[in-house]
């Protein structure tokens, strides 16, 4: 950080720069906000060798290239983007709420095809917005920029917990997401690597795919239970103790065959590492969002947080991994965004405060959004 670090100002900042993030911040910035997306770069999708089971997206298509391409669509909608990591963040009320234009938001009752019923503001709710009221402002702080916004999304992920090397290469024989990549290994031998429930429950459910499953302790007490033990072996699987020794790779770097300590060699075409996950909450946790037991963040259907205008998307959330699940989580926080801050229809409490709606306050787009919408048309 610098002494005097720059500052910037949005609607909305979405922290995270995969599927959700990105789903998020092209929600919020084609409905209207200003919006920020920080991305520190990496992430789980960054690794993916392959795009898989998203509709409209071939094999072909690499992690890296999913994500560059959903940045550029941002930029041309009008999304600012920053290269940045958020080392610390907070929340407060502006002392001069009166700075502040009256707004309104809508009940989260609106219908799913985005019309609205007509309901009273709830003054008891404290995301109800008036022009007394005015909504927390959340403080972001980068690396030489801070970042305010009235609106954060936290798409931050977890990180997979690796087994000790030695280890095949990622994605080229070492896998973490069975619905993902089971697909690949079908007729294939296959070794799951972990001594808990979910290791054990993983190479029981690709005896679906394949008929050759190993799994691998590596030289570590099971700690999966009597019931799990009782499964494991009334099922065709190869439990295997000695740890792993080395690795033997083709000529493209994809696994053939792992070697074991008690000089056995077992070949394999690739497998999984069940070893748990590390979730990036640090933030959430800064921010009072809310934590569930295995360090998810708690969110109800839309991705609200616990924390007032705080939302949580994609993997740091309960749920499957799954990169169309990380896309609807953020296109459900972008929409429920939409309905917290747009001015229009105005409620009747605000109808006879602030009178009807004058035809120069529409549309309720910024100015800037509102010319690169223009610019966007694609019927012209």
């Amino acid at each position: 950080m610098t002494d005097n670090p720059a500052h910037e100002e949005f609607d909305v900042v979405v922290i995270g720069g995969g599927p959700a993030g990105l789903s998020a911040a092209l929600y919020c910035t084609r409905l209207g906000n200003q919006t920020a997306l920080i991305n520190r770069g990496g992430g789980r999708a960054a690794m993916m060798q392959d795009v898989h089971n998203v509709i409209g997206i071939t094999e072909e298509t690499a992690g890296k290239e999913l994500l560059s391409t959903g940045v550029e669509q941002l930029r041309e909608y009008g999304c600012t983007v920053y290269r940045d990591v958020i080392s610390s963040c907070s929340t407060e009320t502006p002392e001069s709420e009166s700075e502040l234009a009256p707004t309104e938001t809508r009940s989260e009752s609106d219908s799913e095809d985005g019309t609205n019923s007509t309901t009273d503001i709830d003054t008891s709710n404290p995301n109800t917005l008036d022009n007394t009221t005015a909504p927390p402002q959340i403080t972001l702080s980068g690396t030489e920029t801070t970042y305010t916004a009235d609106y954060v999304v936290l798409a931050t992920g977890f990180t997979d917990v690796r087994p000790d090397p030695p280890l095949p290469r990622t994605g080229r024989g070492l896998h973490y997401c069975l619905h993902c990549d089971a697909y690949m290994f079908i007729d294939e031998p296959v070794y799951v690597m972990g001594t808990s429930e979910s290791a054990a429950h993983v190479a029981t459910i690709m005896l679906n795919f394949t008929d050759t499953v190993d799994l691998l302790t590596r030289g570590d007490p099971p700690t999966w239970s009597d019931d799990t033990d009782t499964v494991l072996k009334n099922h065709p699987i190869d439990i295997i103790h000695e740890d792993v020794s080395g690795v033997q790779n083709d000529a493209d770097g994809w696994l053939t065959a792992l070697e074991f300590e008690d000089g056995t060699i077992r070949e394999y075409t690739g497998g999984f590492a069940m070893y748990g996950a590390d979730y990036n909450n640090g933030l959430a946790n800064e921010l009072g969002c809310e934590l569930n037991d295995d360090g998810t963040v708690a969110v109800d259907d839309h991705g609200q947080t616990s924390v007032e205008n705080v939302y949580a998307v994609g993997d740091l959330t309960p749920g499957h991994n799954q990169v169309p699940i990380a896309l609807a989580d953020g296109a459900k926080a972008g929409i429920s965004i939409h309905w917290q801050r747009r001015p229009f229809p105005r409620d009747l409490d605000l109808l006879d405060e602030l009178g009807p709606v004058r035809a120069e306050e529409v549309p309720g787009l910024p100015d800037e959004l509102l010319e690169r919408a223009i610019e966007f048309h694609t019927y012209d």
